[in-house]
């Protein structure tokens, strides 16, 4: 009784329901060979009817994909342009963080390195790819004016 009141419900026709407690239906007018119909005599009791289109959620799903794919494209292109304007912004001077977590001056710009004062006091310099900055810690031209130098 149940699973043809689902299928009536979710096919959207209330004709072939299952009767309400207490409510009073007339005999089906089709004969019954052993098996029980619904009121409208229509066929079996619970049998499964067949579904409408099933390709329909396939078609539901191309444009959530679509919109995934362009969501995630876009975020790749913002994350790219921020990357190429923190690359094209590093200068002589800039305090400099890298991805193993050195933090360094830069002394030196090449094409694809970028040489970095480790150690004020020893001197020490490392050249470095110049993917390897993560960030700018602060610009040239502040740290040189607190060191006293000028550009």
């Amino acid at each position: 009784m149940t699973e043809t009141m689902l299928t009536s419900l979710v096919l959207g026709s209330l004709q072939d329901a299952p009767p309400l407690a207490g409510e009073v239906v007339a005999p089906s007018t089709t004969a019954t060979t052993g098996t029980a119909t619904t009121p409208s005599g229509v066929g079996p009791a619970g049998a499964a009817r067949p579904a409408g289109d099933p390709f329909g959620m396939i078609w539901m799903l191309i444009p959530f994909l679509v919109i995934m794919v362009l969501v995630s494209v876009m975020g790749s292109r913002r994350d790219k342009k921020k990357r190429n304007a923190l690359m094209s912004s590093i200068k002589k001077h800039d305090e400099v963080q890298t991805t193993g977590g050195i933090i360094g001056s830069v002394v030196e710009l090449k094409n694809d390195t970028v040489v970095l004062k480790v150690d004020e006091n020893s001197n020490v310099r490392m050249t470095f790819a110049k993917s390897a900055i993560v960030q700018v810690i602060s610009s040239g031209s502040s740290v040189a004016e607190a060191q006293g130098i000028k550009s």
